[in-house]
């Protein structure tokens, strides 16, 4: 992102241009999107050398990839309920979540 010009105090003076690109960023890492996904979104928008169907590629692959996660997360979740489900939750020593993680099992 260009430097925006400093006030008198030293303060950054952000213009239109910098707003809409801030705002671009900060909606693009609210979808998930990482940084060099970002990096990449807006070289390509920078660079005006692009299609919709560029655009539409890099969403698709970042949708692949959050539906990926969603899969491994609905996993532990079972995972996580199946060792608390095998815990008695009492007061004593003998607890089956640490026989499953020093056993290695799910």
């Amino acid at each position: 992102m260009p430097d925006p010009r400093r006030g008198e105090g030293g303060h950054r003076m952000y213009d239109a241009g910098h707003m809409k690109r801030l705002t671009f960023i900060r909606r693009a890492r609210e979808l998930g999107f990482t940084l060099n996904q970002v990096r990449s979104l807006l070289s390509l928008a920078d660079s005006g050398d692009f299609t919709c169907a560029d655009v539409k590629s890099l969403t698709l692959s970042h949708r692949a990839d959050v539906r990926n996660k969603i899969t491994d997360l609905k996993r532990l979740d079972v995972a996580l309920t199946d060792l608390a489900d095998e815990c008695e939750g009492d007061r004593g020593q003998d607890c089956a979540i640490f026989d499953a993680l020093f056993d290695g099992r799910d």
